[in-house]
């Protein structure tokens, strides 16, 4: 384990989102000087505080695969923080369910991962199982996640930032990285406004803006971000209480998405979506939002490009729900046939930092790059939510600090 030990400067970690403040929780909590360097005014301002709130029980991913290991881990860790700093946790449970028997057919590779992963309690349900536990959901066949759960995930980020300073760590909100300088694999130099800083380490979980850091601070290798927007629609009360269960669709296995869901959320509302629409800015919350510099990556981007080319009829698809509530609601109501536009009102949208390597293709699974002293979390998806311990440990596991530093 990490301990104080006598590194000559703190360890700084550039987000504080949630995967940022977890890394600076685990090197705080060891006694390791560590340093935030957040760019906005509060943590979670951006995918830690813009998403459907689910805690993930690892149903989904390849076996053996970095998402299914700190999945796992990653939310037996997360279970007993809330439990221990009384923060909310509802495990509800969720329907995955199977529409026809095409996704009949991939539920079953769900469930059989969802066995090697080790997930507890998963079940098969089929028709009149899936009515009798929610008889407003349609499905031809349906896996019982009993264990996933909704939590508050800003709430949790300022947990984690809380236990950071009380540590003796510091957490720099309002304080943007303009600058990176490597020095061999001992030293950076991190240029905020009016300062430089000069640390041993530096962890890059910057989200929608860690590629840019990642090459400013000499990580010029794929991926790059690509933005996707993802919007939301919010039951009106009168049909906030007809399902319980999170309900999702079997996703198609040619994206790195879940598909348009519903989740009840823990402050009680309810939430229908995301799509996935690109965003012409970084953090393009709105259809207005547009970034020229971000117009010009995308224009100058051969990864894009080549996705751009694979992907058109996929895109025009979304696009299309974007533009129209009742095209939006097209696919859920293929398994909530009940749901009307008037049964809906607009919700606030997210944007997810999405990897795309140099060939086109959409990357999944988490990806960690480290260079010298620079270790850059180059793709953290859903769930990096909930691994987020997870992941935290595994990063400084790797930092190479040296053995005076370990005990």
């Amino acid at each position: 384990m990490v301990t104080a030990g006598r590194l000559p400067h703190p360890v700084g970690v550039v987000g504080a989102g949630i995967v940022g403040l977890a890394v600076a929780r685990q090197l705080a909590g060891a006694g390791v000087p560590v340093m935030v360097f957040e760019k906005e005014e509060a943590v979670a301002r951006h995918q830690s505080g813009h998403n459907s709130g689910v805690v993930h029980a690892g149903i989904y991913y390849a076996p053996g695969s970095a998402k299914a290991i700190m999945c796992r881990r990653g939310v037996e860790l997360l279970r007993a923080y809330c439990a221990d700093r009384g923060l909310p946790w509802d495990a509800r449970g969720k329907l995955v369910v199977a529409r026809d028997e095409a996704e009949t057919q991939r539920l079953r590779n769900i469930e059989r991962r969802a066995a090697a992963n080790g997930v507890p309690g998963v079940r098969w349900l089929e028709r009149a199982d899936i009515r009798e536990l929610e008889p407003e959901v349609a499905g031809a066949a349906a896996l019982l996640s009993p264990t996933t759960a909704i939590a508050d995930f800003p709430a949790i980020a300022r947990s984690f930032a809380a236990d950071v300073v009380q540590a003796g760590g510091q957490v720099l909100t309002g304080t943007p990285v303009t600058g990176v300088r490597r020095h061999g694999d001992d030293r950076v130099d991190v240029v905020t406004p009016g300062r430089t800083h000069r640390l041993s380490r530096l962890v890059i979980c910057a989200g929608l803006q860690t590629d840019l850091v990642a090459r400013a601070a000499g990580d010029g290798a794929a991926p790059e971000i690509v933005p996707f927007r993802g919007e939301y629609l919010r039951l009106r009360p009168h049909a906030r209480n007809r399902v319980r269960h999170l309900i999702y669709p079997v996703p198609d296995p040619a994206y790195p998405f879940l598909g348009v869901h519903l989740t009840p959320r823990i402050d009680g509302e309810a939430d229908i979506g995301p799509n996935a629409v690109l965003a012409l800015a970084r953090e393009g919350y709105r259809r207005r939002d547009v970034s020229l510099a971000q117009l010009s990556r995308l224009v100058g981007s051969a990864a894009f490009r080549r996705l751009a080319r694979r992907e058109w009829r996929a895109g025009l698809r979304e696009m299309r729900g974007s533009l129209s509530r009742r095209a939006f609601l097209a696919e859920a109501r293929t398994y909530m046939p009940w749901l009307q536009p008037g049964d809906v009102m607009p919700a606030p949208a997210g944007v997810r930092a999405q990897a795309v390597d140099l060939d086109g293709s959409l990357v999944d699974d988490f990806r960690i790059h480290r260079i010298g002293a620079v270790t850059a979390v180059r793709n953290a998806p859903s769930p990096a939510a909930t691994a987020s311990l997870a992941i935290a440990e595994h990063i400084v596991a790797e930092l190479s600090l040296p053995m005076s530093t370990r005990r």
